[in-house]
C-alpha cells in the first residue's frame, strides 16, 4: 500500500507528528470547521420564529456592515447579539443552540476538517475549539466532534441561571483571542511551538504568529497574502456550502435532469409496452446524470462483482440522502428497493418508489414490515435485484451500525446471494441531511457475492455479523484487497 504524502495540513502530517497533550491543536469555528457562519443559522431561526423585529434586524445589519468596513468594534457586534437573549434561562439557550446545530449546522461541517480533528485526537493532542462565536454556537459543534476544550465568548449568567444580557469580558476576538489561547496553553502546559492553529479570518493572524504550525483554512485576503509570503500551507475546501453560482447551477441541472430522463423512460415504456423497460431507463440514466452534473465521481473497486451474479441483494452502508444514487448508478437496472414508511409521502421518493414497486416499511410495526416485504420477495423470484441499507437509517459515523435482518431474510427466502457495497466517504460530497451535492470523489468497494444457500435461521445472526464485520474491517483499513468473508461463510459460485 502506498504511503500517503505527509504534506503540511494533511492527516498524514498529523499522523507523523509528536504524540501527547503538550501539542495543541486549535480550531477556529466559522469558515474553518464550518462552511459559512453559525450566527446566520441562529438569525434565520429567530426570524423564522418571529423573534426579531424590524428595528432589531436593521440594527443587526448595520452592526454587521460597520464591522465588515472596520468602523465598529467587534465587541459591539457581540453585545448586540447577547442583548437579545436577556432574561432567558441559560439552559433554554443551550438547548436552542443544540437544536439549531442539529437542524442547520451539522451538515456544514467540513469532512476534511473533521478528519484533521480526529487525527489530532488519535495522537493524543490537546484539541481546542477556539472561536469568537458565542457558546451556544460553539459548544454543540465541539460536542459533536468530541472536542473537550472550548475557548469562546460566553453569556453572563446570574445566580438564578438567567442571562443578564451581557457578555463575559474580555470579548474574545483578534488579539484577545490570541491572549486567551496563550493563557489556556499555559494552564494546560501546551508547547505553542509544537502546536497547530487552523483558522480563516484575517483577525486570526495574531494567533497564527504564535504557533509553530499555522494552518490557514479558506483564508481571507490579508491572511492569504501573509501565508504566501511566509510559506504557510493554505487549505481550501469546497465540500460544503452552496458552491457559489456554479454550485447552484450544478444542483439545479441535476434536479432538472429527472424531467427529460423520465420523459425518455415513459416513451420507451409505451413503445415497448413494458413498464420495467421504462423504469430501467430511469434507474440507469438518472442517477448517473445527477452525479455527473453535480461533479461527483466514483472510484470503484470490485466493479466486476456487480454483475457476477444477478439477481442479488445489494447491501450498502448509509451515510446521507445521496447514497442511493451512488448505489443505483452502480446496479443500474432490474432492481427495486426497501425504504422507510415516512418516505412514501415524499413528493419525489414516494412516486418513484411506487413506480419501481419498492416496499415502504414501518420499522415500528414488525408485523406490518414483514407483510410489506412479501411483494419484494415475489419480485426477487421474478428476477429483480433488491437494493437495501441494512442499517435501516442514515448514520453519521465512520463505522457501521447494527444490521437489521429483513434484507438477509429476503435473500434466504429467495436463494439470492448478498453483495456488500461498501461506501467509504460519501459524506465528502453531502452531509447526513443535505439536499444538495458538492463536487468530489467517493470511494466504493463492491465485495464478491456471498451465497445464502446453506444459511439457516439458527445461524443467521452469525452470518449477518460476518458480513457486517467485513464492512468494519474494510472501512478501518482502506483500501484493502478485499476482506475475509469467512464469518459469512462462502462466496456465491
Amino acid at each position: 500500500m502506498t504511503t500517503p504524502l505527509r504534506l503540511p495540513g494533511s492527516v498524514a502530517e498529523v499522523d507523523a507528528s509528536p504524540e501527547g497533550p503538550a501539542v495543541g491543536a486549535f480550531f477556529d469555528l466559522d469558515g474553518t470547521l464550518v462552511a459559512g457562519f453559525t450566527v446566520a443559522a441562529v438569525t434565520r431561526d429567530r426570524l423564522r420564529h418571529r423573534e426579531v423585529g424590524a428595528g432589531e434586524f436593521l440594527h443587526m445589519m448595520q452592526l454587521a456592515v460597520e464591522y465588515r468596513l472596520g468602523r465598529h468594534q467587534f465587541e459591539n457586534v457581540i453585545a448586540g447579539a447577547v442583548r437579545s437573549s436577556k432574561g432567558r434561562l441559560a439552559e433554554d439557550v443551550d438547548e436552542l443552540g443544540e437544536r439549531i446545530f442539529q437542524q442547520s449546522v451539522v451538515d456544514l461541517i467540513y469532512p476534511e476538517m473533521r478528519e484533521l480533528v480526529r487525527a489530532h485526537q488519535h495522537r493524543g493532542h490537546t484539541v481546542v475549539l477556539s472561536s469568537s462565536a458565542l457558546s451556544m454556537q460553539a459548544e454543540p459543534v465541539a460536542r459533536y466532534l468530541g472536542i473537550d476544550h472550548v475557548v469562546c465568548n460566553r453569556f453572563v449568567v446570574d445566580e438564578h441561571g438567567v442571562l443578564t444580557g451581557e457578555v463575559q469580558r474580555p470579548v474574545i476576538w483578534g488579539p484577545s483571542k490570541a491572549t486567551s489561547v496563550q493563557r489556556f496553553a499555559a494552564e494546560h502546559q501546551i508547547d505553542m511551538r509544537s502546536s497547530y492553529f487552523y483558522a480563516d479570518g484575517d483577525e486570526d493572524l495574531a494567533l497564527m504568529y504564535l504557533v509553530g504550525n499555522p494552518r490557514p483554512v479558506n483564508p481571507g485576503p490579508r491572511l492569504t497574502k501573509v501565508a504566501e509570503r511566509r510559506g504557510w500551507p493554505i487549505l481550501r475546501f469546497s465540500s460544503r456550502g452552496s458552491g457559489g453560482p456554479l454550485g447552484r447551477a450544478r444542483n439545479l441541472a441535476a434536479l432538472g435532469s429527472l424531467g427529460p430522463v423520465a420523459a425518455g423512460g415513459l416513451s420507451l415504456g409505451l413503445l415497448t409496452r413494458s413498464k420495467r423497460t421504462g423504469v430501467n431507463f430511469v434507474t440507469r440514466y438518472w442517477p448517473e446524470a445527477v452525479l455527473a452534473l453535480s461533479g461527483v465521481k466514483l472510484n470503484v473497486t470490485g466493479a466486476q462483482n456487480l454483475t457476477a451474479q444477478r439477481p442479488a441483494v445489494f447491501l450498502f452502508n448509509h451515510r446521507n440522502n445521496f447514497d442511493i444514487f451512488i448505489v443505483a448508478a452502480l446496479v443500474k437496472e432490474n432492481w427495486t428497493g426497501i425504504a422507510k414508511k415516512e418516505l412514501e409521502t415524499n413528493p419525489l421518493v414516494g412516486p418513484l418508489g411506487k413506480l419501481m414497486d419498492a416496499a415502504f416499511i414501518d420499522r415500528a410495526d414488525t408485523a406490518s414490515a414483514v407483510a410489506a416485504l412479501a411483494p419484494i420477495e415475489a419480485a426477487a423470484r421474478k428476477g429483480l435485484s433488491i437494493v437495501v441499507a441494512p442499517e435501516g437509517t442514515r448514520l453519521d459515523t465512520q463505522s457501521v451500525g447494527p444490521f437489521k435482518k429483513g434484507a438477509f431474510r429476503i435473500a434466504m427466502a429467495t436463494g439470492l446471494p448478498v453483495v456488500p457495497i461498501v461506501i467509504r466517504n460519501s459524506e465528502s460530497v453531502a452531509g447526513r441531511n443535505s439536499t444538495t451535492l458538492n463536487p468530489g470523489t467517493v470511494d466504493v468497494t463492491v465485495l464478491p457475492p456471498v451465497s445464502t444457500a446453506d444459511w439457516t435461521v439458527k445461524d443467521l445472526p452469525e452470518r449477518i455479523g460476518g458480513i457486517r464485520s467485513a464492512y468494519v474491517r474494510l472501512l478501518a483499513d482502506w483500501p484493502a484487497a478485499g476482506p475475509d468473508l469467512t464469518g459469512a461463510r462462502g462466496a456465491a459460485s
